[in-house]
């Protein structure tokens, strides 16, 4: 009776076994698309990308043409943004919206994306001001 009763219970984790490998049910843990929710696309994502434009006004300098920067999303609704042009610093912009644009939340630079023209106005720092449009 008891050997039986082995064997049953023998039988029964196997089949449940088999079925785990071969269904991923069971026994098997979260596959990584359930353990890791899709999240929301937010600001951040809206504006990244790869900008091409013109420094349009320089405090300590003259402007110049042709110059790229690239806008990475860091966090939710918080982007870096960085040039090809070393006169640029690299700034962190949290972000907001206001009406059909989407602008700098706080700090000490002005990052304004006009979502319908699907231009880029950057001032980094008060010292250097670029604009362009998305490539």
């Amino acid at each position: 009776m008891i050997d039986r009763q082995r064997r049953r219970a023998a039988q029964a984790i196997a089949s449940g076994a088999v079925a785990a490998a071969v269904f991923g049910v069971g026994l098997a843990g979260p596959t990584q698309a359930q353990a890791q929710p899709q999240r929301k696309p937010d600001l951040a994502d809206a504006v990244a990308g790869t900008y091409a434009g013109d420094v349009i006004s320089d405090s300590r300098g003259s402007s110049r043409s042709g110059v790229t920067l690239t806008v990475t999303r860091t966090g939710p609704n918080t982007v870096q943004v960085t040039s090809d042009y070393p006169r640029l610093p690299v700034i962190t912009v949290p972000l907001t919206t206001a009406m059909n644009t989407i602008q700098a939340a706080r700090g000490d630079s002005v990052f304004l994306y006009d979502r319908d023209r699907k231009q880029l106005d950057v001032s980094f720092h008060m010292e250097v001001s670029w604009s362009g449009v998305r490539q």
